[in-house]
């Protein structure tokens, strides 16, 4: 009977539950315990492993480009990161209130990482991310504008609940770049949140887009409502290189 039932749950898709379920039969002490607790234990399992799935998934399309968590951020390096500010923002309460979070600070302090590790920490909240370049951004609209599924990628990027969008900036933007960051700003505002990563300050974004009305319309749909963590300092890359000044010349 208990191969049978083992069986149904299996083909329920419910592992979990065969999990905790065949713990339960190897544990004498098991016997103390009344139906419902016992009962109780094997739908917790399902559960978790329900949850851990959904949470792997979540990560797999966040496409992160490294293994980044705001536990395993470094507030050792002297570049003006907050630690009161990183864990009131690692609650998560920016997402569900839909702001955004600008990060600004010269090449090599770590943008990338804490951009990536407040989105994660937004993943295991529940919330979707998807995390990208922004020159992979604007070639991924080229290319959708030339096979017809634009829209369909607009869509997608205005569903996603934390897009973290890296090295904004690095060029002036062209007129089609302009215009699709405005639709995807426009489709986000007030409904999802956007973290941007950047070696320039706010204060130089308005010329970095170029047309002064569209700059006007872009930046109040990002700046206004987010959170600024202004980073300084020299590179933590090259603060961490074990490189010798020998091989530093190869």
């Amino acid at each position: 009977m208990d191969q049978q039932t083992i069986e149904k749950l299996w083909q329920m898709r419910l592992e979990g539950m065969v999990t905790a379920f065949k713990e339960q039969t190897e544990q004498p002490n098991m016997g103390s315990l009344s139906f419902e607790e016992r009962f109780a234990m094997i739908v917790e399992r399902e559960w978790t492993s329900r949850e851990n799935r959904r949470l792997a998934l979540r990560l797999k399309n966040a496409r992160f480009n490294q293994q980044a968590t705001v536990e395993d951020i470094d507030y050792r390096h002297h570049r003006g990161l907050d630690k009161s500010v990183v864990r009131t923002l690692a609650a998560c309460q920016w997402v569900k209130k839909t702001q955004n979070i600008i990060i600004c600070g010269p090449t090599g302090i770590g943008k990338s990482y804490i951009a990536e590790a407040l989105a994660q920490k937004a993943c295991r909240e529940g919330s979707t991310a998807y995390r990208t370049k922004v020159s992979r951004l604007f070639r991924e609209l080229e290319i959708a504008r030339g096979d017809g599924s634009y829209l369909k990628l607009l869509s997608r990027y205005a569903r996603i609940d934390v897009l973290v969008i890296d090295d904004w900036g690095m060029s002036q933007l062209n007129d089609m770049e302009r215009k699709d960051f405005l639709e995807i700003m426009e489709d986000r505002y007030n409904t999802k949140s956007t973290i941007i990563t950047s070696q320039y300050p706010v204060a130089k974004w308005h010329d970095l887009i170029g047309e002064p009305t569209v700059a006007d319309a872009i930046l109040d749909r990002i700046v206004h409502n987010a959170h600024k963590i202004i980073l300084k300092g020299d590179s933590m890359r090259k603060n961490r290189s074990n490189l010798t000044h020998g091989d530093q010349g190869k």
